[in-house]
């Protein structure tokens, strides 16, 4: 008799659960997508759970398996955003570097989260009071803290630059209302995304340090 072949040795039970893992994050992630694809076009309230998932296949009993309900989407939706840009204002303060090249490098960031996500900021803008009461308590923390970030290197580029340094009460009403400025860019009227990026640059700038 010729031995068999020997089998083929079956995934390692830590490599398949990485991949359902993957799939699931991929999904979730199409998920959030057409979420926010569709709360920006009609606001929370006009959208269903059930027709998010049609947009991407996903049956409305299925969508359980991914959130609890539509409230406990957008609480998701928001906390993912929030936490993106307070990770991603982490990550330039940590790069170091002169204040004035911190805050440039802030400005780009907030930017492109904006050109490259602008449904994502037009739902945070307008549904906020939606989430529930835990949702909005991360999300707002994420917040605050996400301000501090630039609020600190306001004043320190103040600190060298000004022969009276700003007050932090003051700086923090200019990155608030840089942030509403800012912010309105989904509702701007079509123009060239790197004419965009420029002109949304300069006025942070002009409106951070009131030049």
């Amino acid at each position: 008799m010729t031995a068999s072949s020997p089998a083929e040795p079956s995934p390692r039970p830590s490599a398949a659960l990485t991949a359902r893992g993957q799939a699931k994050a991929a999904r979730r992630a199409e998920l959030l997508a057409a979420a926010a694809r569709q709360m920006a076009e009609r606001g929370f309230a006009g959208v269903r759970l059930e027709d998010i998932g049609a947009a991407v296949g996903v049956s409305g009993p299925a969508m359980y398996r991914h959130f609890s309900s539509k409230t406990d989407l957008l609480d998701q939706m928001l906390i993912d955003i929030s936490q993106r840009l307070y990770d991603g204002g982490a990550e330039v303060v940590a790069r170091g570097g002169s204040a004035d090249a911190m805050l440039t490098d802030l400005i780009a960031f907030h930017i492109d989260v904006l050109v490259t996500k602008p449904d994502l900021i037009t739902v945070q803008d307008r549904d906020l009071s939606s989430l529930t009461p835990e949702g909005n308590h991360q999300v707002r923390s994420l917040q605050r803290r996400y301000v501090e970030q630039w609020v600190d290197v306001v004043m320190a580029l103040s600190a060298v630059e000004d022969a009276a340094p700003l007050d932090r009460a003051e700086v923090r009403v200019r990155v608030h209302a840089t942030f509403g400025l800012l912010n309105s860019s989904p509702r701007l009227p079509p123009f060239p995304d790197r004419r965009l990026r420029q002109v949304l640059q300069r006025m942070a700038w002009s409106a951070l340090r009131c030049e």
